[in-house]
């Protein structure tokens, strides 16, 4: 006899991720006030393995750091290690480097990096 399935829902992975991404998020872009120059070392928490140093003045160097903290930072690390004027500079290249959830809850969360990535587009 073949079992059946439960019938409780099944958790859609996109709206669980969104709304982990979204725990994280700081109230305004404002608050990101990491570095905008200089050598970014990140703690072990946010980064376990392979690359943990970044010089945030040479872009690729930067993305990499910028990627690496929106998928694996929480809220404080968003905070310490993110600057909100270099995000938003290279938020159009980043938005299609980085997960579509993340991309998701950060656009809806600050309509001003939907805008960067259209104005960069025109």
């Amino acid at each position: 006899m073949a079992m059946q399935s439960p019938s409780f829902p099944v958790p859609n992975a996109f709206k669980l991720l969104c709304e982990q991404y979204a725990k994280r998020l700081p109230a305004r872009l404002e608050d990101l006030t990491g570095p905008a120059q200089g050598t970014v070392d990140l703690p072990l928490h946010v980064v376990w393995s392979g690359r943990r140093s970044y010089d945030v003045e040479q872009p690729r160097s930067r993305m990499g750091l910028y990627r690496t903290v929106l998928a694996e930072g929480q809220r404080e690390d968003l905070i310490d290690f993110l600057n909100r004027d270099l995000l938003i500079e290279q938020w159009p290249v980043l938005r299609t480097l980085i997960s579509r959830p993340i991309r998701h809850v950060w656009e809806a969360a600050f309509p001003e990096l939907a805008t960067a990535t259209t104005t960069a587009a025109a």
